[in-house]
């Protein structure tokens, strides 16, 4: 097999990453977990693979191609949680690694059909693989085979057996590769690989067979423990088979990282035999909602005018189309018009959306928050804060993290007065105590403090944002400038400033540890 890089290099330089990890070496089927002091623990420990993994996702963050889209993000979890939940109930996620990994999937706007699993529990979903997929139940199983092989350490497994490099070597080459395809150059990507292990890069692309086997297998099992329809993983490779006999053009790197074999399609399907039946799914079940998401992922993949309008002109409506699918196709005209600041063509395809959700006779309460939100963002785009906000009131009781970053970004439009800006401040101060990784929820919540005249409170938000991205020395930066706007004698900038000093100590004392780390990698080099 060649290996190519696709017109997302810096994205492929991550999925080298957690493949190079799994070693070339060919393994054998395990059917339980290393047992604590064997070969994958001695090697590359829970802690170590957590750590690698938080080191590939600082590059990732900062890259422009890791998307945070509140709505998609969201339908992704939601179908990603259920599985994490049976694969802690089927012992697949024991306690040593509950705790210490991320358990974090996240979006790449890339228009490949792929996913990919990193070191640490993190499992990156090209918007590719949910513009391709035909129901919520296909996308759970590619998430259901990512799952099982962090599940099983299928990394750490790897690394046992190559043994070809030290931990620390590793991580640097990881950063490496990436570093270097964030220079948008096919060239540095390329010589970064060649200068690392030239002979290593052939097949590493792939986990071995027998962990494919394996990763399908237990796939499988939490797809159905989760509640998903198990057929979703047979049909989900049948598709990708399809696709890429009639178009190998290196789009499909699923295909490619994870073969399929008319065995492994065979194997899917029997499996179905050996399942208690179960009552069949009613006529739209959640495929509504899939439909929508399905929509937002195609347009958002690819933001260019002429990709736009290639979407726009799904409003030539086929007549040979499912329900879901012309819904997909709306919300798709819609949401592209809607980027495009044409007016009267998203209102035509919002119409349009609203007219297909009326005809399908019990219209889901979730798939109409899609079409709500959508008709917020739409009226914000034209500056009408106030419309916008008009919109959002059938979801004035959802106190999700969609709904309130919309709210937030009606009150900034100028919707609602001081009283909405403080509003949606309080809401993202509470949601950020508890998530304090959320990097969309700390920026957002800078500009309503610095909207309503906190100064300190918005750079301290500023600063815990891009430390969440990665960026430790902008953290700083932001958190020294409220050192220095606090006015002496301020009760209230006393207890900020208390707030900055102590981030900011942790913050310089991560920033010491982490060059001190890469200079002892350079070392071993």
């Amino acid at each position: 097999m060649t290996t190519t890089f696709p017109r997302s290099r810096r994205w492929l330089a991550a999925v080298c990453a957690a493949s190079l990890l799994a070693g070339s070496a060919p393994l054998h089927a395990q059917n339980n977990l290393p047992a604590l002091g064997d070969a994958a623990t001695e090697d590359f420990g829970v802690a170590t693979e957590r750590h690698v993994g938080e080191q590939i996702m600082r590059e990732i963050r900062r890259d422009p191609e890791y998307l945070d889209d509140p709505l998609l993000l969201e339908y992704v979890q939601g179908v990603w949680s259920p599985l994490v939940g049976e694969s802690r109930r089927e012992g697949h996620i024991t306690p040593d690694i509950d705790s210490r990994f991320a358990w974090e999937a996240f979006l790449v706007r890339d228009r490949s059909v792929n996913a990919f699993a990193l070191p640490g529990g993190y499992v990156g979903v090209h918007l590719g693989l949910i513009a391709i997929t035909a129901s919520r139940d296909e996308l759970a199983s590619v998430l259901a085979h990512e799952l099982s092989h962090i599940t099983q350490r299928h990394i750490a497994r790897g690394i046992a057996n190559s043994k070809r490099q030290s931990i620390l070597g590793l991580a640097a080459l990881l950063i490496g590769i990436i570093a270097a395809s964030r220079s948008n150059s096919a060239s540095a990507a390329n010589a970064a690989i060649a200068g690392s292990q030239a002979g290593m890069i052939q097949g590493q692309l792939n986990f071995s067979r027998d962990m494919e086997r394996e990763a399908d297998r237990i796939g499988f099992q939490l797809l159905a423990g989760a509640g998903f329809a198990p057929s979703g993983m047979a049909a989900m490779f049948e598709k990708l088979d399809q696709a890429a006999r009639l178009n190998d053009s290196g789009s499909y790197p699923y295909l490619r990282s994870h073969p399929l074999t008319v065995e492994r399609i065979g194997e899917a399907r029997a499996r179905l035999g050996t399942l208690p039946a179960r009552p069949a799914p009613g006529p739209n079940g959640a495929s509504y909602e899939h439909a929508l998401a399905q929509g937002r992922a195609r347009v958002l993949m690819d933001t260019r005018v002429d990709a736009l309008r290639r979407w726009q002109a799904l409003d030539l409506a086929r007549t040979d189309l499912t329900a879901p699918q012309k819904l997909a196709d709306a919300y798709s005209v819609a949401l592209a018009s809607v980027l495009l600041r044409e007016t009267e063509r998203a209102d035509a395809a919002l119409s349009r959306v609203r007219s297909l959700m009326a005809d399908s006779g019990r219209p889901e309460a979730r798939a109409a928050r899609w079409v709500a939100m959508l008709q917020a963002q739409a009226l914000l785009a034209r500056g009408d804060a106030e419309g916008a906000a008009t919109a959002l009131k059938p979801l004035a009781a959802d106190t999700s993290r969609p709904v309130q970053l919309m709210h937030a970004d009606v009150a900034l439009g100028g919707a609602g007065g001081e009283a909405a800006l403080r509003h949606s401040a309080e809401e993202l101060q509470t949601r950020v105590a508890v998530q304090a990784s959320d990097a969309t929820a700390w920026a957002t919540l800078g500009r309503l403090w610095a909207r309503l005249g906190q100064p300190l409170r918005a750079l301290r938000a500023e600063g815990e944002s891009v430390y969440v991205l990665g960026d430790l020395r902008g953290a700083i930066d932001r958190l020294r400038a409220g050192q220095r706007a606090a006015r002496p004698g301020n009760p209230s900038d006393f207890i900020e400033v208390s707030v900055i000093d102590a981030r900011l100590r942790d913050i310089q004392a991560q920033l010491r540890a982490l060059m001190a780390e890469q200079q002892e990698q350079q070392q071993q080099r």
